[in-house]
């Protein structure tokens, strides 16, 4: 029995895996494999568009906000009630920590899948077993971090409520409260996506499906992880 190899995909036609990359075909039942994760794609980046534009105006709003004070009507003039937020930093820290890790668990499962797509075709040919040695349950780790995060993020307002930084304590706790409860909005939307993904594995879906679910999951995924630096660094610097 001959055990296959990633390594060995180099020579090989293309109804045998030897085509590579992202978009190559999983088979003759899935023709237009191509062209649904481009669709895909393209729909991603379409879903990604208004997530930009609702940071970017919160963004624009913090710092305007920041800089102009409130409008006293007896001494008719802005008063600077901009009070600084003390950030329980070795939460957000651990938090940050637990997102790249994340990332970089996607990325592992995004390549696992695209390799185990490329092996398929191998199932059907007698004498060829496809090397399965390697197969760690990265998508599940990343579901397990996101979790983990979205805990790290409620004992972070639990933390900020205990320094008495509440919604309604004035317009600095109010944008970290937003812009942190935003982002966590959107990160469980993918851990959601996750869980569908995971589903789809534990069912044995079509492996050409399941690629397309845990690549797009794993680009949004990516885009999370940036936005959270972003989002951090932005309430860091400017307090």
């Amino acid at each position: 029995m001959h055990s296959y190899s990633i390594h060995d995909n180099i020579g090989l036609p293309p109804d045998l895996g030897g085509n590579g990359g992202d978009d190559s075909d999983d088979g003759p039942n899935v023709p237009d494999y191509r062209d649904r994760l481009r669709r895909c794609r393209v729909g991603l980046v379409v879903g990604l568009a208004p997530i930009v534009m609702l940071f970017v105006a919160l963004t624009s709003a913090y710092i305007i906000r920041q800089n102009t004070g409130q409008w006293d009507p007896h001494s008719s003039a802005y008063i600077n009630d901009w009070v600084p937020v003390h950030l329980p930093m070795f939460l957000l820290g651990l938090n940050t920590v637990m997102l790249i890790l994340s990332s970089i668990s996607m990325e592992f499962a995004r390549r696992q899948v695209m390799r185990e797509s490329l092996l398929a075709p191998l199932a059907s040919i007698p004498g060829i077993k496809a090397d399965d040695a390697s197969k760690f349950p990265w998508l599940s780790a990343t579901t397990i971090l996101g979790i983990a995060f979205l805990i790290g993020q409620y004992l972070a307002w639990q933390a900020l409520a205990a320094s008495g930084f509440y919604l309604a304590s004035g317009p600095s706790s109010q944008f970290v409260y937003i812009l942190t409860g935003a982002h966590a909005v959107h990160l469980l939307g993918g851990v959601i996506t996750l869980l569908f993904a995971l589903r789809a594995a534990w069912l044995c879906q079509p492996v050409s499906s399941r690629r397309i679910a845990v690549d797009i999951s794993a680009w949004y995924w990516h885009f999370m992880g940036v936005l959270w630096l972003y989002i951090f660094g932005l309430l860091y610097f400017l307090k």
